[in-house]
C-alpha cells in the first residue's frame, strides 16, 4: 500500500474510484496535498454533501485506521483526548493491587482511558500509514473547544500529567467538517487546508447514484434531474447527495421501474427532512419538477 507521502494523483483517484466516491480535480488535488504535506483538511459545505464520506474513503482506499470524533454542543476535554478508569483504579486499590503513590500506581497506562484525539496521536507511528482522524461536525461544539483542538493539532502531542508528554513522530492526516452552523476561528482556518464541497452538478450526481444504488439508469436520471429541480427552490434543508442516495435507495427496494407524481409524493420522506419543505412541495411542484427531471428537457437546458 502506497505511503501517504508517497501519494501520488493517480494513487488518490485510484482510492476514490475503489470506494465509488466520485470527486472532482479539487478535490483530488486537495486530498493529495493534504497527505503529502500532512496539514489538516478543513472540509466545509452543507450537510450531506460527503464530508465525511470524504475522510472514510481517504481511511479505507489506504487501508489505514479510521478514528473519529463527533463533535457536540458540550463535549469537554475528557470526552476528545483521555480520562482515568476510575472505577478500575478504586478496585484496584480496594484489593491492594494497587496504590495512589507507590511503585504499582494507579496512574499508569493501564487505568487510562484513549479518546479520540489521544488515540490518533498513539496510533500514528504504527503500520504504513498513520490513521486519519476525523473531527466531524467541529461547528457544533464551542469556541472552547476548538481552542483545545488548535492546541492539540499545532504540536500534535498531548500532555498527561502522570505520565508525560504523548506525541507522534508520524501525524495523523486530519480532516476536520464543518456544517458552517457557525463560523470557526481564523486561527484554526490559518492551520488547515481548505475544501468547500459545492452541491454536484445533475452528470455528477447521476454518476454517484449509478455507482452506488441498484437503481435503473433511467430511473436514476430521472431522480438525479428531481433532485436538481428541487434545489433550486427555496427549501430550508435542501437535500443533500446523502438525501438523494436515500432516495434511491427506497425507491429501488420498492422495484419501482418508473418514476412518476405519485411515487415522488409516496416517498418524498426519503429526500425532504424538514416539516415546512414537505408541505411545500405540493403535487403542482412535484409535476414540475417531474416536467424538469425528464430527458428532453434535460437536453434543452443544456443545449
Amino acid at each position: 500500500m502506497t505511503a501517504f507521502a508517497d501519494a501520488t494523483e493517480a494513487d488518490v483517484r485510484a482510492a476514490f474510484d475503489e470506494q465509488d466516491y466520485v470527486a472532482g480535480d479539487d478535490v483530488v488535488t486537495t486530498a493529495l496535498l493534504a497527505l503529502r504535506l500532512g496539514k489538516p483538511l478543513l472540509v466545509e459545505g452543507a450537510p450531506g454533501a460527503g464530508k465525511t464520506e470524504l475522510a472514510k474513503t481517504l481511511a479505507r482506499g489506504f487501508d489505514t485506521d479510521l478514528v473519529r470524533l463527533q463533535c457536540y454542543e458540550g463535549l469537554a476535554a475528557e470526552n476528545a483526548l483521555y480520562e482515568w478508569n476510575y472505577t478500575k483504579q478504586l478496585l484496584a486499590v480496594e484489593g491492594g493491587d494497587a496504590d495512589v503513590d507507590g511503585e504499582t500506581s494507579v496512574f499508569d497506562e493501564e487505568y487510562l482511558l484513549e479518546r479520540p484525539l489521544l488515540r490518533a496521536l498513539a496510533a500514528a507511528d504504527e503500520g504504513e500509514n498513520p490513521p486519519v482522524l476525523l473531527v466531524d461536525e467541529l461547528d457544533r461544539a464551542d469556541e472552547a473547544f476548538e481552542a483545545l483542538l488548535l492546541e492539540v493539532l499545532s504540536d500534535f502531542q498531548v500532555s498527561v500529567p502522570e505520565l508525560g508528554t504523548v506525541s507522534a513522530e508520524r501525524p495523523p492526516i486530519v480532516v476536520l467538517t464543518s456544517n458552517r452552523t457557525r463560523g470557526l476561528s481564523d486561527a484554526l482556518k490559518r492551520r488547515c487546508l481548505y475544501l468547500h464541497v459545492e452541491p454536484p452538478s445533475f452528470e455528477r450526481e447521476l454518476e454517484i447514484v449509478e455507482r452506488k444504488s441498484a437503481l435503473d439508469s433511467a430511473v436514476a436520471a430521472e431522480v438525479c434531474g428531481v433532485v436538481q429541480a428541487l434545489r433550486e427552490r427555496a427549501l430550508r434543508k435542501q437535500p443533500g447527495v446523502a438525501e438523494t442516495l436515500d432516495w434511491a435507495d427506497a425507491l429501488a427496494a420498492l422495484d419501482i421501474e418508473e418514476l412518476d407524481a405519485e411515487t415522488i409524493e409516496r416517498t418524498l420522506g426519503c429526500l425532504l427532512k424538514d416539516a415546512t419543505d414537505v408541505e411545500q412541495i405540493d403535487a403542482e411542484a412535484i409535476e414540475a419538477a417531474l416536467d424538469e427531471a425528464r430527458p428532453g428537457a434535460r437536453t434543452a437546458d443544456t443545449a
